[in-house]
């Protein structure tokens, strides 16, 4: 294998890992921010938090599209690279000098002044900057890694599987840092350090990026793909009167290769399934004017159907979201809830999230040395074992697991609250590390789900729209985390009453956290019913081979 291959993997890795810390490094305590710099109550925390992620993920669409469409990965990549910067500088400076009245408030303790309407404005626009940012990066940095592969060859086609993985560790190892030093000087009141420290981590992750430009694999944008979307659509409508051919043959134009609208990589053989968008590649002469509005190849229909092959799978997807955000809000909030000292020492409730970090680079290695060649093994495949499919069916049944035991452990956490403090914010006397094994069973999901929805979205979109199958990983996060800030709104309104503050109020010790968890479970049950049976549906798409526009250098 080229050597320039493992210097741009190591590349990519490493970056991810640097972006990764700086991002968390804002994101892993924020719902502490708000509650104890901008003085918000725990609801509306965890819905500002929830709003914020999903629109990071948001973001990432546009980035996917400038992407496939214009810029490039790696244009893309150093553009949205240079405003997560410059999000984080914002965010530094507003906080040391605006946001922190007195010095020395926003711990456990010291409360801070109310801040001016334009201070609060300075900091949300700092942190949708990073959220562009990082949103418009993430899909592209994980599809210009990919490109640095060449499928058809054996050995780079299995170092791309194991890239996905590889990635998925470092984005986790770079939030450990986070999550752990960072979580504990920010948890103390030290914000200012924290988020220099992410600048200067995002910082160093766009210098590492720009020094391997002259190494890079590149693939040139293919154009608008939603120009190439609608024109199979109204080509097809046009075409509704026209009469098929009976049976399951009939010819399609394959084009010439000279129509703008194909995207010119592996041709994309015919598939079964939604015949009526055939009839855009139909003619029934062999003397015909070329419009891509009423004609279009094979090819460019094929991309159609397979984007609408992944669409049920891609909202299967966005109940796990669901669960996995809780991480960053309501597990930190029950953990703030909960004995959180050893001695004299606190241990931050965000910094917790370090063993679903850990889980997750025990289980990738679990799976990669022992659980694929076992099934392997058992089914006498000398290739892949479990499909991505597969794993991210495996990821919900563990979604569930997590959902229940955190349930269970905050029932426990009720139980256990001091009877005198009911009524008051007093901390429960169940020790904080009683949630390990929700965090543990989190990141063993994400093992199974998101590393594999990587590999198949990305295997699975077609070659003009690499960036838009990552982005779709992005955003499923996205509206899953729109999903949980609905789920909590409406939980609130109905749980509400006038002696019962519902089940996520102000002083968790009166409500009931634990149903909102158990809803949670019952409402992935029935997502996994849905997803089993569009995994079933689902077909791949079939390539044959087509002219590659991938070159070193820029």
């Amino acid at each position: 294998m080229d050597p320039f291959i493992y210097m741009n993997l190591l590349n990519n890795v490493v970056n991810q890992g640097l972006a990764t810390l700086a991002f968390f490094g804002v994101g892993v305590n924020l719902v502490l921010f708000l509650t104890r710099v901008l003085q918000q109550d725990n609801a509306d925390a965890a819905n500002s938090v929830s709003k914020w992620t999903g629109t990071v993920y948001i973001f990432s669409l546009v980035g996917a599209f400038l992407s496939d469409s214009y810029w490039g990965r790696y244009k893309t990549c150093a553009i949205f690279q240079v405003i997560f910067v410059i999000g984080l500088v914002l965010l530094s400076v507003a906080t040391q000098l605006f946001l922190l009245k007195p010095k020395g408030c926003g711990d456990e303790t010291t409360q801070c002044k109310t801040q001016s309407s334009w201070e609060i404005c300075l900091f949300y626009v700092s942190i949708y900057m990073i959220a562009l940012g990082n949103g418009g990066y993430q899909p592209n940095i994980a599809t210009f890694g990919a490109d640095q592969f060449d499928e058809e060859d054996e050995h780079e086609g299995h170092s791309k599987v194991t890239f996905f993985s590889y990635f998925y560790l470092a984005l986790n190892l770079g939030s450990l840092f986070s999550n752990t030093i960072l979580g504990y000087f920010e948890d103390e009141g030290i914000w200012v350090l924290g988020f220099w420290a992410s600048t200067v981590s995002a910082f160093a992750a766009l210098v590492l990026f720009l020094g391997g430009t002259t190494r890079y694999r590149y693939f040139k944008p293919r154009g608008n793909p939603l120009a190439r979307f609608f024109q199979v659509i109204v080509a097809a409508a046009k075409n509704w009167k026209v009469e098929m051919p009976a049976g399951e043959v009939y010819d399609l134009y394959e084009g010439n290769g000279n129509e703008k609208s194909i995207v010119r990589d592996r041709k994309m053989l015919h598939t079964d399934g939604f015949k009526f968008l055939d009839r855009a590649a139909f003619t029934n002469s062999p003397v015909f004017e070329y419009n891509p509005w009423r004609l279009c190849p094979v090819s460019q229909v094929e991309e159609v159907k397979c984007i609408l092959r992944l669409l049920p799978i891609w909202l299967c997807t966005i109940i796990y979201s669901v669960v996995f955000t809780q991480m960053a809000s309501l597990f930190v909030e029950q953990g703030d809830s909960m004995k959180t000292t050893i001695s004299n020492f606190r241990i931050p409730p965000a910094s917790m999230s370090s063993f679903d970090i850990l889980s997750v680079a025990a289980f990738i290695f679990l799976y990669r040395k022992v659980i694929d060649p076992l099934v392997c093994r058992i089914r006498n495949n000398k290739g892949k074992g479990l499909n991505e499919l597969q794993r991210m069916g495996i990821g919900l049944v563990i979604a569930i697991m997590a959902m229940v035991v955190a349930g269970i452990v905050e029932c426990y956490r009720l139980k256990y609250a001091k009877k005198d403090c009911r009524h008051c914010q007093g901390s429960s006397s169940l020790s904080i590390f009683w949630q390990v094994p929700q965090y543990a069973l989190i990141g063993a999901s994400e093992v199974f789900m998101y590393v594999g929805q990587l590999e198949f979205f990305n295997a699975q979109a077609p070659d003009g729209l690499k960036s838009f199958g990552s982005a779709l990983c992005m955003t499923s996060i996205s509206l899953g985390n729109y999903v949980s800030s609905l789920l909590v709104s409406i939980v609130m309104k109905f749980s509400t009453e006038d002696n019962m503050p519902g089940w996520i109020p102000g002083n968790l010790n009166r409500g009931h956290l634990d149903r909102f968890y158990f809803l949670l479970a019952g409402l992935t049950i029935v997502d996994l019913v849905l997803y089993i049976a569009c995994a079933k549906w689902y077909k791949r798409m079939k390539l044959g081979k087509g002219d590659e526009h991938r070159q070193y250098g820029v």
